[in-house]
Parts: structure tokens; sequence; C-alpha cells
């Protein structure tokens, strides 16, 4: 069975310190590697552009669309759609100094927000969030925000939208959730703080997801 967490298209955070104001040796002999592979993308280097893909694909995965896609099929759909549409859109990429992942993140953001008004999915985000985010994205581009510091304010992003659809479900519900996969404390602990049986504690947050998504669909939950 799927872990919760990737059946609400919520990955759980990390913690990621804010960048340095300077930048230090490691991280410029790192982003001139990078420019290299640009350059070298850009002049045609299937294998360059296949370096930066798979370098940068399992974060936008995990950051940009599984949380805003909502399921892993689709969000592995759109991470493939993203790809082709690099490859087809790359020579138009401008180096700015700060790597390629801000831009990345932009072309992900606007392929998950077509997929977002064709389908209707639950979801934590709405094609109108994600026409402000794809907007705040664009600003961090041109701001020369560098992979960390995008990768922070996407989960930052997610854990807002859970955060207010977990005040709409029951607050038992709400606890279970937050303990089991946003804390990801195992199940014995869970029940323990709850006061549950193990067995008890699956039968309840399987039913807490169950409510969760009806409040990221807009829904009611049902009575408790």
């Amino acid at each position: 069975m799927a872990r919760p967490s990737i059946l609400l298209g919520v990955v759980p955070a990390s913690p990621v310190e804010s960048a340095p104001s300077s930048v230090t040796p490691e991280r410029a002999e790192e982003l001139e590697a990078e420019r290299l592979l640009c350059e070298r993308a850009r002049g045609g280097d299937r294998r360059a552009l296949a370096d930066l893909l798979r370098k940068y694909g399992p974060i936008l995965y995990r950051s940009v669309l599984l949380p805003r896609l909502g399921g892993e099929a689709v969000a592995q759909d759109a991470l493939a759609d993203t790809y082709v549409r690099v490859v087809e859109r790359f020579a138009q990429f401008e180096w700015r100094g700060c790597g390629v992942y801000p831009w990345l993140r932009v072309v992900a953001m606007r392929l998950a927000l077509d997929m977002l008004r064709v389908r209707r999915r639950e979801s934590l985000f709405e094609p109108d969030d994600l026409e402000r985010a794809i907007d705040q994205a664009e600003r961090d581009l041109d701001a020369g925000l560098d992979v960390e510091l995008c990768e922070k304010r996407d989960r930052e992003a997610s854990k807002q939208k859970l955060d207010a659809a977990l005040m709409r479900i029951n607050a038992r519900y709400a606890l279970a959730i937050r303990m089991r996969v946003l804390d990801e404390r195992s199940r014995e602990e869970a029940a323990e703080a709850l006061g549950v049986t193990v067995s008890t504690l699956d039968v309840v947050l399987h039913r807490a997801l169950k409510a969760l998504k009806k409040a990221l669909g807009g829904e009611s939950e049902e009575a408790t």
C-alpha cells in the first residue's frame, strides 16, 4: 500500500536552511559545471540535457508536480510531459547565474496548470492557486533564487494548503494525519497518543484520509 503522504500528494517537509548570501567556492564550481552543461544542451547535446533532467527531475516531481496534482500516476505523466516540453524549448533558456532549476520549475508549473484545467482531481491546488504560484516562480527566476530556496517555497505553499484543509475536518482525524503523514511517527506511537489500538488507528487514518480528500475537493466532511 502506498504511503498516505503519497496518496494525498503531500511530501513531508524536511528542514532546508536559507541559502548563504554569498556563493561558496563549491557552489560556484557546481554552477560553472552546470552552465557548461546548459551550453552543450542548447547546442543540441542530448546527453547533456539528459544529465540536467536526471539531476532535477526528482525535485520537480516531489516538490512541484506531486503536491499540485495530487496523485503519483498523474504526477509521473506530468514529469514525462515536462521532459518533452523542456527538450522542445531548451533553446529558449538563458543562463542567469542561479542554475537551470528555477526555469525548469516554471516549465513544470505551467504544464501542471494545463493538466489541472482539463482534469477534475482531488488536489491541494486549484488552477487559480497555480497561476499565482507561476507568477511567483517567474519572479523567483528573475531574482535568481537557487534550487534550495525554490524547493523550500514549494514545500511551504503545500503545507499552508494542507493546514487549511486539516482545519476543516474532525480534530481527531487531523491529529492522526499530522502524526502519521506529516511527523512520520510510528503506528504504535500514534496509536498510543490517540489512546487506541494499532488496528483501530489504521481505521481512523483511513477515514481521516477520506475526510481530507473531501475537504480538498471542497465537500463537507461526513458527520462523525
